[in-house]
């Protein structure tokens, strides 16, 4: 598998609703149970990026550091988002699986 693959399928998480942007909403998201995969940036900020894997650790929730900011936030059509949360279990069961390929 190649990052083009999991770009491409963020991108129709996207379009299809199942994506959540930023870290407020992911926070909210993962703490009422909606969001089931996160997605962090590897240039986001490390103390953000801290606080969002501990709250995964103890909410349940699977999270995968990948790419960077631009291409990340290019693949959704959205500026300089770091954070993201998918809702969907398809979506996020592939999303793993292709990362994990990487």
């Amino acid at each position: 598998m190649n990052m083009n693959n999991v770009l491409s399928l963020l991108g129709f998480a996207r379009k299809a609703g199942q994506l959540v942007p930023g870290e407020t909403l992911c926070e909210q998201g993962i703490k009422s149970k909606k969001i089931s995969l996160l997605i962090i940036a590897e240039d986001l900020n490390e103390s953000t990026k801290t606080k969002m894997v501990r709250l995964c650790e103890s909410e349940g929730v699977a999270y995968r550091v990948l790419s960077n900011k631009l291409s990340l936030s290019a693949a959704i059509g959205k500026d300089n988002y770091g954070l993201f949360g998918v809702t969907n279990k398809k979506f996020s069961r592939a999303l793993i699986s292709k990362i994990d390929a990487l």
